[in-house]
């Protein structure tokens, strides 16, 4: 089967997280010389195929990984979002981007590799588990390889990178993510009696400025600054003679590698040591970044180029991805895929051609890693 004939068969499985439908099957069969690790827990299904290299001269073990979950299709649709449509040279489907898409060409690419590159052990990783909390997922997955000394030393995240075009942008890394509530305490009185009263609302209007888009470091090595986003602001009863008891800031910093939790903490205890409040802070997600310089990034931006003629750009945006959780096993990893534009959107669809050149790009990384 080639990429296209790949893409189509995934796309028929409806793996609406954290479902996954018996696609592992299927990709065990059109890879039936790969050994087979399989890795369940708490519903969530996973699966690592890997093939060893006796004759090579090198220990490196290279990984492709993907999740084949995706998310509810949603109403509104023109076609069916788990029958596979072409047309104009797309093709339709839930998935097709985000990001079966990616999976398929690097299935289809190890389906055609003929000659190797520098690397004993090829793996492939796949998760029902990415678009979801991704606790039992990859950062499972990897936790249990850890386990048995078998961690990859390289891997490929196959996430849709590029931006306008196929291969002008790959990741190498990516921001963390920090979720914050604030409650800002008072007393809740009349406001023709302001003092008997504490209004929560004057004390957040004191330090505002430095919650409100405030940058926390000034970004580096790519990065944007990690600026705290405030995403809501609540309290009072929604009258006008009655003050508010407390108002709760919701926020979230997308942080750098300059900036971490412990750094948000101080922040905050700095400018509210003389507020009463209650804080809570939560990393989703930490920051990466893989160097420019390590193999993966060179070798991958070397296929690219074969394949496109130009260099992509290496870059840090973005939201999260399992990436993350390689980074945090210290494998060096990079993100490259299809083009980002109609992700979890009605009528998801990928060019044909850019699921080949995918392929491509995959097929020229192996042979000459």
């Amino acid at each position: 089967m080639n990429e296209i004939e790949i893409l189509k068969k995934l796309i028929s499985y409806p793996t609406i997280t954290p479902q996954e439908c018996g696609i592992y099957e299927f990709v065990k069969e059109i890879l039936p010389s790969f050994k087979v690790k399989e890795f369940h827990k708490n519903g969530i299904k996973n699966l690592f195929l890997y093939k060893e290299f006796k004759e090579s001269k090198s220990n490196h073990h290279l990984c492709f990984a993907g999740h084949i979950d995706v998310v509810p299709a949603g109403e509104g649709w023109e076609s069916d979002p788990f029958i596979p449509l072409v047309k104009e040279g797309y093709i339709y489907g839930r998935g097709t981007q985000d990001m079966k898409g990616g999976v398929a060409a690097f299935l289809s690419a190890v389906c055609e590799l003929e000659k190797k590159g520098d690397f004993k052990i090829l793996s492939i990783l796949l998760t029902s588990d990415e678009e979801g909390e991704a606790i039992y997922g990859t950062k499972y997955v990897l936790e249990e390889l850890k386990k048995q000394d078998f961690l990859p030393h390289f891997a490929i995240v196959a996430e849709p990178t590029s931006l306008k075009e196929f291969g002008d942008m790959i990741k190498i890394g990516r921001r963390g993510s920090i979720n914050g509530v604030l409650k800002i305490l008072g007393k809740q009185g009349h406001v023709a009696y302001p003092s008997k009263c504490i209004n929560p609302l004057d004390f957040l209007a004191q330090v505002l400025p430095k919650i409100s888009g405030f940058n926390l470091d000034e970004g580096s090595c790519g990065f944007e600054p990690s600026k705290i986003v405030i995403t809501d602001i609540r309290g009072g009863m929604e009258v006008v003679n009655v003050t508010p008891n407390e108002v709760k800031i919701m926020f979230n910093i997308r942080n750098s590698p300059s900036t971490t939790l412990e750094d948000v903490k101080r922040h905050f205890a700095t400018i509210l040591k003389d507020i009463p409040h209650k804080l809570e802070l939560k990393q989703s997600s930490k920051p990466f970044l893989t160097n420019k310089e390590s193999k993966i990034a060179l070798k991958m931006q070397e296929a690219l180029k074969q394949i496109n003629g130009f260099l992509p750009a290496l870059s840090t945006g973005g939201g999260t991805s399992d990436a993350r959780y390689f980074a945090e096993f210290g494998v060096e990893v990079i993100e490259c895929g299809v083009v980002n534009d109609k992700i979890h959107s009605l009528n998801e669809c990928v060019k044909m051609s850019e699921i080949t050149a995918l392929k491509q790009c995959f097929k020229e990384l192996l042979e000459k890693f």
